[in-house]
Formats: C-alpha cells, sequence, structure tokens
C-alpha cells in the first residue's frame, strides 16, 4: 500500500516542477473526471454483485429454471460477491481520498511553481510588442502586423 500512496503524493510533485502549472491543472483535471468515474462505477457494480448474491435467498428465474442457494449460479454469485464487496465498501469511496490528497498536493507546491519562470524569460525575451494596422487596399481591408521583440 506504500507505493500507490507514493504515486499519489509523487506525482503532483513531479509533473508540477518538471512542466509547469497548465500541466499540474491538466493532470488534475483528468484525475477529477476519471476518479469520480471509476468511483461510482466501483460502488455501483459493487453494490449489483451484492444484491445478485442476495437475490438467490428469494429464488431467481434463469431460463425457464428457478435457482436457490447452494445452487450453481448461488456459487457463482458468491465469487461475484466476493469481488464486489471490496468494490463498494473499500475502493469506491477511497476514490475521493486519492483525488483530494493530489489536489492538495498541488495547492502545497502551488506558490513554488507560480513563480518559476515562463520559458520566454528563461530565453532572454524581455518585451514583445505586437503592432496592428488596418488599410484599405482595392476596396479590401489588409491586416498588417508587426511584432518586435526587444531583450
Amino acid at each position: 500500500m506504500i507505493a500507490p500512496g507514493a504515486i499519489a503524493l509523487i506525482s503532483p510533485i513531479l509533473v508540477g516542477f518538471a512542466f509547469g502549472p497548465e500541466v499540474l491543472g491538466g493532470m488534475l483535471a483528468g484525475v477529477t473526471v476519471s476518479g469520480v468515474l471509476m468511483g461510482m462505477f466501483q460502488s455501483n457494480a459493487g453494490g449489483a454483485w451484492d444484491n445478485a448474491k442476495k437475490s438467490f435467498e428469494k429464488g431467481v428465474e434463469i431460463n425457464g429454471e428457478i435457482f436457490y442457494k447452494k445452487s450453481e449460479p448461488h456459487k457463482a454469485s458468491v465469487t461475484g460477491d466476493t469481488v464486489g464487496d471490496p468494490f463498494k465498501d473499500t475502493s469506491g469511496p477511497s476514490m475521493n481520498i486519492l483525488i483530494k490528497l493530489m489536489s492538495i498536493v498541488a495547492l502545497v507546491i502551488a506558490p513554488h511553481i507560480a513563480q518559476k519562470p515562463h520559458a520566454a524569460a528563461e530565453a532572454g525575451v524581455v518585451n514583445k510588442e505586437v503592432k496592428k494596422e488596418i488599410k484599405m487596399v482595392d476596396g479590401k481591408e489588409v491586416v498588417t502586423e508587426t511584432v518586435t521583440i526587444t531583450k
């Protein structure tokens, strides 16, 4: 359990310092969307497997035949419930904790990566000036754009 927890802690730090705040924001958006979907999927699937097992106590009709507890389909549903219980009780709800953990780590490092100079400043670009001119030539508008970069 140490490795998955370490991935959740280290990933935002590596992405933030290596690629910058924009990429970290994209990563957090992806983690949030996929984490919410996986959490809902796991909770619902786990509940479905649990309910399938419980339904055999009352009797289930499969292909015109009614099956009860101790039947082969019931044994298969017990196997499914073995996966379903951890899904609905631990794995699904823990996605919420994973999303919060990664977001909090990103918020803690945000002031440090926001001070990192941009690529233009690292290249020595101090000022960038853009001038646009609109002229009428032969009854049509012609736009001329001039970019001046000073170091």
